[in-house]
This record gives structure tokens, C-alpha cells and sequence, in this order.
């Protein structure tokens, strides 16, 4: 079975919104909640990573 936890679930709005291109982009919030960068240079990254030098500006 595949039930999510109500704490686990995203919230369209507040993890995440769809672009105009029609792709889920994450929100500032979803990240702090999921507690760590990804380095794959998301557009709302409140860890500071910058794609071209690999690096966490913190």
C-alpha cells in the first residue's frame, strides 16, 4: 500500500507550485522541512549552493 503520512504529504501552495512550463518547482519551506541541499541549483535553495562552483554559501 502506498499511504503517505499526513506529515509527509506536499502541499501545493506551500512545499510547491507548478511553473508556467508546466514543471513542479519546491518552495523555500519544502526544503527547510526536508533538512538538507540537494545541489541539483533549485530556484528557491535557502542553502546558498551555487551551481557553477559546486559550493554551499552558508
Amino acid at each position: 500500500m502506498n499511504d503517505q503520512s499526513n506529515e509527509n504529504k506536499l502541499l501545493e501552495g506551500e512545499d510547491f507550485y507548478f511553473t508556467a512550463e508546466g514543471y513542479k518547482c519546491f518552495t523555500e519551506k519544502h526544503h527547510l522541512k526536508r533538512g538538507y541541499c540537494c545541489k541539483s541549483g533549485c530556484r528557491h535553495c535557502p542553502y546558498g549552493f551555487n551551481s557553477k562552483t559546486g559550493t554551499i554559501k552558508k
